[in-house]
């Protein structure tokens, strides 16, 4: 008897504390967006990373590729085709190649002596947000509210 009732109470006790996780996971401070397959845009690295201009990184970046294996003579004609620049000491690059090949970055193999390097790809899929109306209309109520408060900055 006692037994019975010790399982029910604590039995009751799981329903409440499964009532009260669903709540709070309904009232949560972040709100879910479902994403569908076609909110998805596939983002390459190369189009977030920037360098400072005219810095030999920048040079280098800018004329390699992501198709064909290019070696350091190459490298040399292009820059100076490109940007105008040539360099006195022609062994400058490789420190830089060789920390863009560390962080793989870019991508290097030597065939018969002769180093090339190229580009890797990397691609990854991102979620567009489709609601940009709704962030618009509440920026437009923060806004309204801040005007009638008389707060002066802005967001």
């Amino acid at each position: 008897m006692v037994v019975k009732r010790i399982l029910k109470a604590l039995i009751k006790l799981g329903i409440k504390i499964k009532n009260w996780a669903i709540e709070e996971d309904e009232s949560s401070v972040y709100s879910r967006v479902e994403y569908s397959e076609s909110n998805k845009e596939l983002r390459s690295l190369w189009d977030f990373l920037s360098f400072n201009e005219n810095t030999q990184a920048y040079h280098l970046v800018n004329v390699l590729g992501f198709d064909e294996w290019v070696d350091m003579p190459e490298i040399r004609r292009r820059i100076k085709e490109l940007f105008g620049v040539d360099y006195k000491n022609e062994r400058s690059l490789y420190p830089y190649l060789k920390t863009l090949v560390d962080i793989n970055l870019v991508e290097t193999h030597s065939i018969g002596g002769r180093r090339k390097w190229r580009k890797r790809e990397f691609l990854f899929e991102v979620n567009v947000y489709e609601n940009q109306s709704k962030d618009n209309a509440d920026l437009a109520k923060r806004k309204e509210i801040r005007k009638k408060l008389n707060l002066k900055s802005s967001f």
